[in-house]
Parts: structure tokens; sequence; C-alpha cells
């Protein structure tokens, strides 16, 4: 047995997963260890064994406390036996008792972990039975004794394993969700957060993604000054032959005691989400098996809805979560919407509040749209992974940015109040209809006369396309200058946007002297940034919001491609002047079986290649055609009749361009185009033929030739522009 003196003066080793190393030295310091020496994934430190006792029932980040016996240098096998052998193990184990070894490290000798394990136990049963005649079991679960071996190089670790099953194994959660996070990280997290401080001041702790709810009830177990060992049914000292209980009940009472005090106190607001209800069945299980159920609430809520309670007065506080992150949930494109939603959220509802985001994919985190002001490196596992640490500052709350030494002008500030009332009613549509890229201001102000469009990326990065229209001869030209810069000082203020994610463009109106949809989309207008990914009702599409005028994706055409969407099941496509042949991706992912895009621009086939290429497109059946569509619209009639059951006929208002055999004016022409593709369809087919000429008159002989039905369809962004385009459905007569 150990001596008085022997268990006062202890050496010990806490071990904990890697990253955690001087958190832990810091809470074993607060515990009243001495000698404190770190290493990966372990300290080291001195004591008392009521300290060892008091590591195992308030360590929160320690996986094991380990009793070092001994170390020693060995070479091979023989010395391995010799050391271990030489251990007074009839002093820690009842010779008929329940033996387990836990053996890691090789040398150069020793090139195998589980031929040292069998040659350590080797020594310890022939030891016992030389001194008593009998051996011990080896068992895994619940064993009397755990011997834990090390081997580094030439030195061998000795110690005895006090704590039993790892420490993070509270007791408290026999339930959890997908990819849980362990208990020991999650009260990491929560220390890096600064948690018990914010608790003390009474902040609350709130997790959108709360899963089974070990943060909820770690951030809870730490407000109320609790224990986590309490929960554990039992400890590897507690069968070992030197074993105190009067020391170790002694402080399991005065734990009990303090649990009783902190639940008496008023903790903060301590609440979780999730938007799976199954997982919030654990959550619920775990809190009230922890004795939380009054003190840690979850509700079913997805995080386009993650709001600050309103039940009470909730004071700013901490935002915790570990959101997936692709490594073994979901797909990471589809989560960077997630990412990029809570970024939203806590923009708009969490000013003042601190926010963590735990990660094992830094990117997706960088998603939320928010500056982590410090980050942590940590490991999940063996994951490699990041806790991001944010502060959402009061300015980012709507309509107000960031930027606290950006002064709006009375003017601007005129602009800015449309904006904010555009972002509270369109803003809200498009989130609730999954519209990643709409048009948030139309001249809505007659003298700040420009469209301001957003654009959030696939990857959750908002950017802004701001089109200002050419002013009228009458407007001095350095007034102008002065409204289009107010007017992109009100963006940047009411989106907290860089400038450096804004693209401005001086662009007349529609007219008959543009060169194509909305003029002049063949001049590169800038060197300057690159294409972006976003994404429309399952769709992904390149946009380029800097080198054209037009971005490569007509937004006021969004319900036309939805439109076409719903009828191409099983059908074959036409799509003349295609332009980057958005509406035949939709078609395809509608089921279009077969599909041609028509083209004169080799830049615009190039693109429209790379959005097939993006939607996995079959380059066979979805073909690609650079060729002038009058001529080939010529061309077709003799070989091409009845192919098609669906085509869509937009073309320019207006193109003279030097690759056309004619000029084209849709006004004057559009009567020999609709004819020429009214042969190509197949009997039941239909042609859906649009424009953007806001004087277009339909000639009178195409009503009388097929049936003709006008087409509302416009999304809430354009309503206040509802002559943007027309459409029309048309079918061949009875």
């Amino acid at each position: 047995m150990l001596t008085d003196l022997q268990i006062e003066a202890l050496k010990f080793t806490a071990t904990c997963p890697k990253g955690l190393e001087s958190l832990l030295a810091q809470e074993l310091r607060t515990l009243g260890a001495d000698g404190l020496q770190e290493q990966p994934a372990a300290v080291h430190f001195c004591g008392s064994l009521a300290l060892a006792y008091r590591c195992c029932l308030w360590s929160r980040l320690a996986n094991r406390i380990l009793a070092r016996l001994d170390q020693v240098r060995i070479g091979g096998a023989e010395d391995l036996y010799r050391a271990v052998a030489a251990q007074p193990w009839e002093q820690h184990i009842q010779p008929s008792g329940k033996l387990w070894l836990q053996f890691s490290g090789t040398n150069r000798e020793i090139r195998n972990s589980q031929f040292g394990a069998q040659k350590a136990k080797d020594a310890i049963v022939d030891r016992l039975r030389r001194q008593t005649g009998a051996r011990p079991t080896i068992v895994k679960h619940n064993p009397d004794l755990t011997v834990a071996l090390r081997l580094q190089r030439e030195k061998l670790d000795i110690a005895i394993d006090l704590s039993g099953d790892s420490l993070h194994k509270r007791g408290y959660r026999t339930q959890i969700g997908a990819a849980p996070l362990k208990e020991n990280l999650a009260a990491a997290l929560l220390l890096r957060a600064q948690w018990p401080r914010i608790a003390a001041e009474g902040g609350a702790l709130l997790d959108p993604m709360c899963g089974s709810g070990t943060i909820l009830i770690e951030a809870a177990l730490m407000a109320a000054d609790i224990a986590p060992g309490l929960f554990r049914e039992q400890f590897g000292f507690e069968s070992w032959l030197n074993h105190q209980s009067d020391i170790w009940n002694h402080l399991r009472e005065e734990a009990l005691q303090r649990r009783a005090a902190g639940l008496e106190k008023d903790l903060p607001e301590i609440r979780g989400y999730d938007a799976d209800a199954r997982v919030l069945f654990a959550a619920e299980a775990n809190i009230a098996r922890a004795g939380l159920e009054r003190r840690v609430r979850v509700r079913c809520r997805s995080v386009a809805a993650f709001k600050v309670p309103s039940h009470r007065a909730v004071k700013p506080g901490l935002v915790l979560t570990n959101p997936p992150y692709g490594e073994r949930l979901g797909d990471q494109e589809a989560l960077r919407e997630t990412y990029a939603e809570l970024g939203r959220q806590l923009k708009v509802e969490f000013p003042g509040w601190q926010v963590g985001i735990f990660t094992g994919n830094p990117e997706l985190g960088y998603s939320t749209g928010l500056r982590s002001h410090k980050h942590y490196q940590l490991y999940n596992g063996s994951i490699p992974s990041q806790l991001l640490l944010f502060r959402v500052h009061q300015l980012n709350a709507p309509g107000q940015s960031a930027d606290k030494e950006r002064k709006l002008s009375v003017e601007a500030e005129m602009v800015a109040n449309r904006l904010r009332k555009n972002l509270r009613t369109t803003g809200k549509w498009a989130d609730r209809n999954g519209v990643d890229c709409y048009r948030l201001y139309d001249a809505d102000l007659p003298e700040y006369s420009a469209a301001v469009d957003l654009y959030r990326t696939s990857s959750g990065t908002l950017y802004v396309h701001l089109q200002e229209y050419r002013p009228p001869a009458s407007i001095d030209e350095g007034k102008a200058r002065n409204r289009l810069r107010d007017l992109m000082r009100a963006v940047q203020t009411v989106l907290d946007l860089p400038r450096a994610k804004i693209s401005i463009k001086e662009r007349r109106r529609h007219s008959h002297k543009s060169g194509q949809k909305g003029g002049g989309q063949y001049q590169k207008q800038a060197e300057a940034g690159t294409a972006l990914r976003v994404k429309e009702y399952g769709a992904e599409f390149e946009v380029d919001l800097w080198r054209y005028l037009d971005t490569g994706l007509f937004l006021d055409h969004r319900p036309v491609r939805k439109y076409i969407r719903e009828l191409a099941s099983g059908k074959t496509f036409l799509n003349l002047f295609c332009y980057t042949a958005s509406a035949t991706v939709q078609a395809a992912l509608g089921g279009c079986v077969r599909s041609t895009s028509v083209d004169m621009s080799r830049t615009y086939q190039s693109w429209a290649a790379r959005n097939f290429r993006a939607n996995t497109m079959d380059p066979y059946r979805h073909q690609l055609v650079e060729a002038d569509c009058l001529r080939w619209l010529a061309s077709a009639q003799q070989n091409r009749k009845g192919q098609y059951d669906l085509i869509f006929l937009d073309p320019p208002t207006f193109s003279n361009s030097v690759k056309m055999r004619r000029v084209l004016d849709i006004q004057r022409d559009h009567a020999t185009l609709i004819h020429q593709c009214m042969t190509l369809l197949a009997p039941g087919g239909r042609l859906v033929f649009s424009n953007n000429l806001r004087s277009f008159k339909m000639d009178g002989e195409i009503d009388k030739a097929y049936r003709v039905k006008p087409l509302q369809l416009l999304d809430r962004d354009f309503h206040r522009n509802p002559r943007i385009h027309n459409v029309w459905e048309l079918c061949a007569g009875e």
C-alpha cells in the first residue's frame, strides 16, 4: 500500500484532445496542481491523491487522470518485461482481480503496440502469481485496475488510470445525434469563447444547431457550478487497492452541495434550436438526465428563423454552435447556404452578441460573411478544426453598417431608408422562396435612377451589381455623379459590404439602338473582378458582374426559366438566341431529353458550356450551336421540321452585328421568326416567345394563325417595372 507520505506527493498526467493543453493546464492550476508541464495532448503535474480525485470529479477538459508509477529506459521486449515486473502490482490489485492494459507507442525494437501490451501483461501476471500464487483475469469492461503504458523511443511511462472510462463520458449523454461533439471539447469551446465571464454577467447562451444538446448542457454545468463527474456511475480508482474512500466521499459531498447551491441561483438563458425534431428528442432526454430540464430549453426551428428569444428579457451574450461541415454530414456546397443564412440572421438579429463557430472547414465558417477577430486551432477527433470567434457590432443591425466612420448625407440616408424597406419586403420574399439573386432597387426614387441587384454566390458571399441608368440631358453631369456616389454609399451601409464586392456600371435604358438585350453586351466593361457561381432553383450558373454590361443571368427571366423547366419533362427543347443557355439548364434539370441551344457569340457559347458542365449535363444530349439564329432558322426549315416539343425564342430588340446576315428588328421581324419556329414544333408543341421592347405589338396575323396566350411571368422584385419584358405562349391552331 502507499504510505501517507506517498499519498500526499504523487505525480500525475492528465490527457486531453490535442489543442487543449494550455486550457487544461490553467484548469489544473485552478484545482490546485503544481509542477505543471505541457506536452502534446497531455499535461504533467504533481499533488496529492485528493487532488487527483478532485481532477477526476471537476475537470471539464481532461480525458484521463493517470497516476505515474515510474519512468524507465528500455530497449527490447526483455527490458520491457523486467521494467513492468519490477513494479509492486500486489499493492494495486487483488491477485484474483480484473485487470486491463492500455499500451501506446513503439520504438526500434518494439514495433507493435499489441505485442508491447502482451509482454507487459505477462510481466504483471507472472509477478502476481509469484507473489501470491494467483493471477488476475484480463477484462476490458469494468476492470479493478487499468494500467496505462506509453513508450516513446527508449522511455517507458508506467501509470495507473484513475479515470476508468474517459472523463469526457460524463454519464448524462446516452442519446446522441449524428457527428456528436465530445463533452470535453464542448467545454473547451465554451471556455475559449469566455462563457464563464459572460454567464457571470448574466449573458445568454444560444445554439442555433444544437443537435443532442452537448454545448447547452456543458454551458449550464459551468453556470450552475456543477461538477461534470457527478453524473458518472464509477471511476477507475474505486476498485484500486490504494483508494481512500473517506477523501473521495468528502469531495463528492462538497460537489453535491455546490450543485444544489448553483441550481438555486438565477441562471442566464440557455437555449438551443435545431431544424431536426428527431435529434431534439435526444437533446431533451440528455438535458433531463443532467437534471437541467428547468434550466435548458430546446425548440425546433430552422437557422432562417433564428432570433433572440422574446418570452423574457434576454441579455446579449454568446451564440456558440458546431454546424455540420461536410466531413461526415451533408455536402459542402449545400452547407454553404446554411452558414450564409446563419451569418445573415446574426447580423440582423444579434447586434452586440459574441459568436463562436466551431468547424472542420474554416472556408464554410467564413461563408457567414462575418469577420473573426480570433480563432483557435483544435481537433474534433482526428479532424483539424477551428473555433472562429466573432463580434456582431451594434451597427450590424438592419440598415446599419459596421464601419463607424461611414457617414451618410441627408440624400444618401433617404436612399438607404428605401433600401432598408425593400430588404424587409423583397428580401424576406426572396429568403422564403429560396431566391439568391434578385433586384433590390429599380429607380424607386426617380432622382436616383439605377438598378441594384443582389447576387449571393454558392458559397454564401454577397455581391452587388449596381447599374446606373443614363440620366436625362437636363441633369448636370456633376450632380449625376454625386447621386451615384450617394447610392453607392447607401448600398455599402445598408448591406455592410466592402467596395470590392460592388460592381458599378453606367447603363442606358433599353432602346432600339442597343446591340443586344440591355444594350452593348459584347463590350467588355472592366478586367477587375472574377466570375462567380450562383444558384437558382437547384441550377448553378456562372455570372460575371464586372466585364460585361449584362451579368450572364437575366434576373427578370427567372420565372420564365422556371416555367420552361416545368414544361420540359420528356420534351425536346430548342433555345434560340440562347445567350448563356440558362433556360436550357433549367429545361435539362426539368427532365428535357434533348436540346439545341443556338447563339452566334463564341463568348456566350463558351459560357453556356461552363454552365452545362457545372450542372453535369450530357453534351451529347444537349448540343450547343454557334451560329446566326436567322440563318440557322432558315436552314432548319428544310431538315428539322417537327423536331422540337418546346421552343424558347428570346431575341434582342435590335441587332446589326457584323456576324449576322441582315439587321434584326424585333417589331418588324417577329412574325417571320415565329412562323419559322412554329414549323419546327412537333404536334402539340409549344413556343415561348419573349422580348423586351416596351412598345412591342404582336402582328395581327400571328393571333389569327395560332393560339396565343400572354403569360404574366414576373416575380415580386420586378413589380415596379412590369413592362421589362413581354412573354407569350403559342400553340398550333385548332
